[in-house]
């Protein structure tokens, strides 16, 4: 299986090496191509691409250039519009290390018969992790402490409950791969948890200790609320006023999935006023924040750069089924998992 791989400033295009070569493919067959640009840059053609598609970014020359007889791409956060698809005559499948795919133009791959696979669940354990530091670091002010103690002073009253998470309600907006793994690292502290998702069976929930709420109930109930529902049409700003209205004085607000899940106006209007306890956010719908952000001066809201997903250990997994797709499209001419098998007829 003739592969591209083409690596970035988040994930290198060694993982995705040592993953295809463990998978057995040939060495041989294996190119590596760095997407050009600074972090900075990519980060901000990420973002672009999010709201508006691969094609809202410069065509990626050094990529079309180095198509060739690749059969299968392998990549993170490059991008691939249909200048790309065309350069690759034998290309047969796209396989992105994440589950967004953003950055690929796929009805432009439908057309010309290239499969388009994400991965699932490659960073869940990383952003489940920080969502429950981000819970912690508001519940009892880990942030405002340090920042207190670190400018000379020695603080003991910032205003908010000081809540624990043990014997607390949580409720998760969504509960796919990051909110079973977020349930299974909450399981030890004998919270309630309760779960909004349509789509989750009651089975699912059963063996994770979770019950079934609606929204309202969530907010209203829920001491601490994580939103970590998928990014869709019908749940783009989702969350606003109505539930922010709902929530307990003493409760707390923990966003590490997408910013436009949120009406983030009401969000700050409700921090602003104490209206909620606090809140903590890894996700932005500027990013990064605008150096007069009125998000900066509020004590708050703990606040991280968008990295729930960035660990080592996320890097090799995002390779390790990466290469798996790849292997799986080697041994079967197939990939059950990719988006558009449908249309391919491969189911």
């Amino acid at each position: 299986m003739r592969t591209l791989v083409i690596g970035d400033h988040y994930i290198p295009a060694a993982p995705y090496v040592d993953a295809l070569t463990a998978q057995g493919l040939d060495p041989a067959g294996i190119r590596t191509l760095d997407w050009a640009g600074g972090k900075a840059d990519q980060h901000a053609a990420q973002q672009r691409m999010e709201h508006e598609g691969p094609n809202a970014v410069p065509v990626p020359t050094e990529i079309v250039e180095a198509v060739g007889d690749a059969e299968a791409l392998a990549l993170h956060f490059a991008p691939v519009p249909a200048a790309v698809l065309d350069a690759g005559e034998a290309l047969r499948a796209v396989v992105v290390a994440r589950t967004g795919l953003e950055n690929i133009d796929v009805a432009a791959a439908t057309e010309r018969k290239v499969a388009v696979v994400p991965v699932h669940g490659r960073n869940a354990s990383g952003v489940a992790e920080l969502a429950m530091g981000l819970m912690i670091s508001e519940g009892r002010d880990v942030a405002r402490a340090d920042a207190s103690v670190k400018a000379g002073g020695w603080r003991k009253d910032f205003g908010g409950p000081g809540t624990e998470i043990g014997g607390s309600t949580v409720g998760l907006v969504g509960f796919g791969h990051v909110g079973r793994e977020l349930a299974r690292r909450l399981s030890g502290f004998d919270v309630r948890l309760l779960v909004s998702d349509p789509y989750v069976s009651d089975d699912t929930l059963a063996a994770h200790a979770a019950v079934r709420a609606d929204l309202d109930t969530v907010f209203r109930e829920s001491d601490f609320v994580h939103v970590l529902a998928r990014l869709t049409p019908e749940t783009e700003r989702f969350i606003g006023a109505e539930q922010f209205a709902l929530m307990k004085p003493t409760a707390y607000f923990v966003n590490t999935s997408r910013s436009r899940l949120v009406d983030h106006d009401a969000l700050y209007a409700a921090l602003a006023a104490g209206r909620i306890a606090g809140a903590g956010l890894d996700v932005y719908d500027s990013e990064p924040l605008p150096a007069d952000s009125p998000w900066r001066h509020l004590d708050n809201v703990t606040l991280t750069t968008h990295f729930g997903g960035e660990t080592h250990t996320t890097n090799l997994r995002s390779a390790r089924l990466v290469a798996q797709a790849i292997a799986e499209l080697d041994r079967s001419g197939r990939v059950a998992s990719a988006v558009n098998a449908v249309a391919l007829g491969w189911v």
